[in-house]
């Protein structure tokens, strides 16, 4: 991002020097109770869903409307109650939320009455175990990481929308999660935006190497920003296919010209609307 410098060393801990998966999710299931009913029927939103992660790996996860995308997300942050399965974040079964989990959503939802600068470090306020000086210092690094140095004394509304998105990953990041979860972070701005944003967190994702879940409807953002491409069945939600990015980091935009991405963005879409019942053809990818 502008003004970005490089991070330090992350640490590697036992199960990357192993070789083992980092993020673990397996035979997932969850259902929910259908709206109205009175007897109790449940709607199969994730059926029998595995994949994992590797430390540092980018994983994003693409499929159609509703396929249960945005609740596998949830699961994982520990947001939203297992039903059938298990999920381990760094070997240890995940039973509700925690510090080692960060979620980056749609709307930054930044605190108003805060400025970005008390916005960006109020999960480390939250901690207790920082000094104030401890915390203005990492905060304004991450600032400066994400381009928002000059911006700390402003409020949200003072900034503009890719702004917000700017400050509210900062906030996800200054806590140094284990795991970063992203849903659609993009998905409410306009292209240019967008896409200056996918640039950024591209190169903020070679730099720091954090284990990233990224949900997408967008095809194109899914392999220009993941190591892995994950993809969902519609409802009951299950992974159809997973397919590896052959793109090195850093990532940069000129990728997106190259023959072999066009070729693997039409075989992401050709799986999409392979998986798509012909009822539900006419619905958006």
């Amino acid at each position: 991002m502008a003004g970005m410098t490089a991070d330090s060393p992350r640490q590697v801990g036992a199960n990357e020097m192993a070789g083992d998966a980092f993020l673990r999710v397996a035979h997932l299931g969850k259902s929910y109770r259908r709206r109205g009913s009175s007897d109790g029927t449940e709607v199969a939103v994730l059926q029998d869903v595995s994949l994992e992660a590797k430390a540092g790996e980018f994983v994003t996860v693409i499929g159609p409307s509703g396929c249960g995308k945005s609740t596998l997300l949830t699961c994982i942050a520990g947001l939203t109650e297992v039903g059938d399965g298990t999920i381990e974040v760094d070997g240890a079964a995940v039973s509700g939320p925690g510090p080692d989990r960060a979620v980056v959503f749609q709307h930054a939802s930044l605190l108003p009455w805060r400025t970005i600068e008390r916005n960006v470090g109020y999960g480390l306020e939250l901690r207790r175990d920082l000094s104030r000086g401890e915390i203005r210092s990492r905060v304004a690094r991450m600032l400066e990481l994400v381009g928002l140095g000059e911006f700390a004394g402003h409020y949200p509304h003072e900034i503009s929308g890719g702004m917000k998105q700017r400050a509210n990953l900062a906030r996800a990041l200054v806590v140094e999660p284990k795991l970063v979860l992203m849903d659609e972070p993009f998905g409410a701005l306009d292209a240019i935006t967008k896409e200056t944003l996918q640039d950024e967190l591209a190169a903020l994702a070679g730099r720091m190497r954090r284990t990233t879940v990224f949900i997408t409807h967008d095809i194109e953002e899914a392999v220009f920003l993941g190591d892995k491409v994950v993809v969902m069945s519609p409802l009951p939600g299950r992974v159809a296919a997973e397919l590896p990015v052959p793109f090195p980091r850093p990532r940069r935009r000129e990728v997106t010209a190259e023959p072999e991405f066009a070729a693997l963005v039409q075989r992401l879409r050709g799986l999409i609307q392979t998986a798509i019942p012909a009822s539900q053809s006419g619905e958006e990818r």
